[in-house]
C-alpha cells in the first residue's frame, strides 16, 4: 500500500467504548534511542491550539521495569506502566533496543489487546520488530530503517517489507523507515485525523517539510547496494561478485544458477534464504543503480546507458527506473544537475550515497540539532531524566549488533507488491 493511504481497511476493528482515538499511549523501552522516543513526544504530547492542531492526550508507558535506560546512558523514569494502554485509541512504539533481542512477552500482549479492541498501532523504525513479534504484521505491507529491512524480511516472512517508502499506512498499523521518516508518519497522523490545514501548521511550528515522498530524500539511493555481510562466507558470494562486475553485460537469473552449479529453484531458495529477495529483483536493482550512476556521473545518453547497464532496451530502463525511483532516467538527471553547486566549474563525480541534499533539508535533519531537540522534547512529558550515577553499569546497545545489511524486497511466500512483480530484464 502506498504511503499516503489512509483507507482503512474492511478488517479494522471497531474501536473499544473505553478507548478514543486522540489519547496517544507512546511505549518507551530500556535502550531505545532517544530521538526517535521524542518525535511522538514532540508531535502529540504539546498543546499547540494557538497554531491550529488538535490537542491529543499523551500518556508516556514504560514496556520494561524501570528505570530505562537510553542514548547517552541517560535514565528515563515513565509516568504510566503497561495498564495505561488499555485507555489508548493510538499506541506508538517509537523504537526497539536491539534487532537481535525479542520484546518483553507483557508489552506484545499488551500491544495485542490494543489492536483486538480497535486501537491504531504505529511502529517507527526498529519499532516495526515489536509490532512483527506481536503478530500484528502477518500478511501486511511494513517498512522499517534500510539496514534492518532484509533481518525484517527473514525473520518474519510473512511481513510484506518494502523498504522503499518513507512510512506504510495499512489502515490500522502503520509503520515508518529510519528515525526522520518517524516524523513524516506522525504528520501523516495528524493529517489524517484533522485534515491538511492541521497538519501543517504542525509542521510550520516543527519547521520540517510538511509532506515528504521518498523521491524527494533520494530515498532509493541507499537501497539495495550491497548484500548481507552473512553472505561473504557462502558460495554464492562469488556468483554475487561476478554479477556486480558484469552488469554492462546480458544475462540473466539463469546464468547465475549455472555459475553456483546449481538449478533456477535451489539458486532462487539460497538467494532467498541468504537476502530475502528474488534473485532477479536484486539483480534489476542493480542495473538501475548502475544508470543511476552513469546518469550523474557520464554525459552518455539514455539509450547508451541502457546499453552499458545490461538491460535490451531503452524502454526496459525507463520501466523499472521509473518503478524503482519515481522518475524516468532523463528527469533524474536534470533533478540531479539542478541540485549541482553553479560556481562555474566542474564538480567531482558524486556517489549516490553522498548525494548532496538541499540546504534546507540538511539543516533540519542535523545530528546536532536533532539531539537537542530530543532531549528538549523528553523534559516536558513527565520523563525524569538524569545521568547513570553507578560505575560500571552496561551501555546501551541500541545499536551494539546492527549489522550493516542492505535492504531487499520480498520474502519467499509473499505476495508480489505493486512495483514488484519479476519480470525479464530486458
Amino acid at each position: 500500500m502506498s504511503q499516503d493511504s489512509a483507507a482503512v481497511p474492511d478488517a479494522a476493528r471497531k474501536l473499544a467504548a473505553r478507548r478514543r482515538r486522540e489519547i496517544v499511549a507512546v511505549l518507551l523501552f530500556s535502550g531505545g534511542p532517544i530521538f526517535e522516543s521524542s518525535i511522538p513526544l514532540s508531535v502529540f504530547g504539546i498543546d499547540r491550539q494557538d497554531a491550529g492542531v488538535p490537542r491529543y492526550r499523551l500518556l508516556v508507558c514504560a514496556g520494561e521495569d524501570a528505570p530505562l535506560r537510553t542514548t547517552g546512558g541517560l535514565e528515563l523514569s515513565a509516568p504510566y506502566g503497561l495498564e495505561a494502554i488499555s485507555r489508548a485509541g493510538t499506541v506508538v512504539v517509537p523504537a526497539w533496543r536491539s534487532i537481535t533481542q525479542a520484546p518483553p512477552p507483557a508489552a506484545l500482549d499488551a500491544l495485542r489487546r490494543a489492536h483486538e479492541e480497535g486501537a491504531r498501532i504505529v511502529g517507527l523504525c526498529t519499532g516495526a520488530f515489536v509490532l512483527a513479534a506481536a503478530g500484528l504484521l502477518d500478511g501486511r505491507p511494513a517498512t522499517t530503517h534500510w539496514m534492518y529491512a532484509p533481518t525484517l524480511a527473514k525473520r518474519y516472512p510473512s511481513v510484506h517489507v518494502d523498504p522503499r517508502e518513507l512510512f506504510v499506512d495499512d489502515g490500522d498499523v502503520l509503520t515508518s523507515a529510519g528515525t526522520a521518516a518517524g516524523i513524516d508518519l506522525c504528520l501523516h497522523i495528524v493529517r489524517t485525523d484533522h485534515g491538511a490545514d492541521a497538519a501543517n501548521a504542525l509542521a510550520r511550528r516543527l519547521v520540517v517539510l510538511p509532506r515528504r515522498t521518498a523521491s524527494d530524500m533520494g530515498h532509493q539511493r541507499y537501497l539495495d547496494r550491497s548484500l548481507p555481510e552473512e553472505i561473504g562466507a557462502d558460495p554464492l558470494a562469488e556468483v554475487v561478485a561476478w554479477a556486480l562486475e558484469h552488469l554492462h553485460e546480458q544475462f540473466d537469473v539463469e546464468t547465475l544458477a549455472a555459475r553456483a552449479y546449481m538449478s533456477r529453484r535451489t539458486f532462487d531458495r539460497r538467494f532467498r534464504s541468504l537476502t530475502g529477495s528474488a534473485p532477479l529483483q536484486w539483480l534489476i536493482t542493480q542495473r538501475v543503480l548502475q544508470a543511476q550512476r552513469l546518469l550523474e556521473t557520464s554525459d552518455y545518453s539514455v539509450d547508451e546507458v541502457a546499453g552499458r547497464c545490461g538491460f535490451r532496451s531503452p524502454v526496459a530502463l525507463r520501466g523499472h527506473f521509473r518503478r524503482q525511483l519515481g522518475a524516468s532516467p532523463a528527469a533524474y538527471r536534470a533533478a540531479y544537475r539542478a541540485r549541482r553547486p553553479q560556481n562555474g566549474g566542474p564538480e567531482p563525480a558524486l556517489r549516490p550515497e553522498r548525494a548532496e541534499r538541499p540546504e534546507r533539508e540538511r539543516a533540519m535533519l542535523g545530528a546536532g540539532s536533532g539531539e537537542r531537540y530530543a532531549a528538549a522534547a523528553l523534559a516536558g512529558h513527565g520523563l525524569a531524566t538524569a545521568e547513570a550515577a553507578e560505575a560500571g553499569k552496561p551501555q546501551s546497545d541500541a545499536y551494539a549488533s546492527r549489522l550493516p545489511e542492505s535492504p531487499v524486497g520480498r520474502g519467499p511466500g509473499r505476495p508480489v507488491l505493486p512495483g514488484q512483480r519479476e519480470r525479464p530484464v530486458g
